[in-house]
């Protein structure tokens, strides 16, 4: 099985993996079949500063589908054992399809406009649990 994330705003992949309204949660199969599907919210803030990384890392979460991001979250996922993809754009689902049928590749560019290091504190994010 595989589990990947999709930083989300109304039903598209958002522009920036720190900013999105909520993850959209896939899980595949060994046939890439989507199993399950579910929503966790994103910490207030900026992801790069929160412990987000940590929780997808605790769900099981291998892949990460992001429109951008700047490097310092790309690392702090790449240090979790996320692989990303950068540069999905549109629907959640069309995006998802588009892995599936392995057509997705990393665009290798990473946003400048954002400087992680200038935040003032770490935000904290709680995992919610599920069903355990």
């Amino acid at each position: 099985m595989k589990i990947i994330a999709i930083p989300t705003r109304e039903d598209m992949v958002d522009d920036h993996f720190g900013h999105c309204a909520y993850y959209t949660i896939v899980t595949l199969d060994e046939q890439n079949q989507v199993v399950k599907k579910e929503r966790l919210d994103s910490p207030e803030g900026c992801g790069c500063k929160s412990n987000i990384a940590s929780v997808m890392q605790e769900m099981g979460i291998s892949v990460m589908l992001a429109g951008n991001m700047g490097m310092g979250a790309y690392n702090k996922l790449s240090a979790h054992g996320i692989a990303v993809v950068r540069g999905c754009h549109g629907k959640v689902d069309d995006v998802l399809k588009a892995y599936q049928s392995g057509e997705l590749k990393d665009s290798l560019e990473s946003c400048d406009h954002h400087d992680c290091d200038s935040h003032e504190k770490e935000k904290v994010y709680v995992m919610p649990s599920f069903g355990k």
